[in-house]
């Protein structure tokens, strides 16, 4: 799958859906980077805003990244509207070809899959070796698929230790806070509902 079908793929997806954000940041986001102290956030697969809008919100400067163009202006419009738009910036990458610059203290990428054959694994590396000496890595992925999802009738996916092994980052350079599992309802593109599972990796590195 080449990167031009990539982004027309994810414009087309974005642009049959509304551009409003549900306000409210990811369960797993809120748990475990609630507690942490603002600085450089970067947001890896942010969509419409919701997390990189939250993370503004507390005080973070954020840079969220989208393969989709199109996402990436409906999170600027729900990042001016919470008033946050000022310590936020928008960047359009294909994060198998290029990668924003700089680091970060907090590095984030929740459900940062895709349909279509993509380097899902080296990437999440790359994310990691952006996160500055003490900075975190939280990695949200799915650990089980609700009905509806595309993935449904796939292969289960890894747990959050086969993730963690296939970064194939030097483990002593972080801090294993959590690599784990956790459970919420997740509700479906028709308001159904579904207990799914979600893998945790949520890193602070200390080399």
């Amino acid at each position: 799958m080449q990167a031009v079908a990539q982004d027309e793929f994810w414009n087309d997806l974005y642009s049959k859906a509304t551009p409003t954000s549900s306000g409210k940041p990811g369960m797993a986001l809120a748990q475990f980077a609630g507690p942490l102290v603002a600085g450089a956030a970067l947001e890896l697969g942010c969509a419409k805003g919701d997390d990189a809008v939250w993370l503004a919100g507390r005080g973070f400067k954020v840079t969220a990244v989208d393969i989709s163009s199109v996402a990436l202006e409906y999170a600027a419009e729900n990042a001016r509207r919470a008033g946050v738009a000022e310590r936020m910036r928008f960047e359009v990458h294909d994060l198998a070809i290029s990668f924003p610059e700089d680091d970060y203290d907090l590095v984030t990428a929740s459900f940062l899959h895709s349909p279509h054959d993509w380097p899902r694994t080296r990437v999440l590396a790359r994310a990691a070796s952006v996160v500055r000496p003490g900075g975190h890595l939280l990695i949200v992925e799915h650990g089980s698929y609700a009905p509806w999802s595309w993935s449904s009738n796939e292969t289960p996916p890894p747990t959050a230790e086969e993730t963690f092994r296939a970064m194939d980052i030097v483990a002593h350079d972080w801090q294993r806070n959590c690599v784990c599992q956790i459970e919420r309802v997740a509700k479906g593109p028709g308001g159904q509902t579904a207990l799914v599972k979600d893998n945790i990796i949520f890193l602070q590195r200390i080399g």
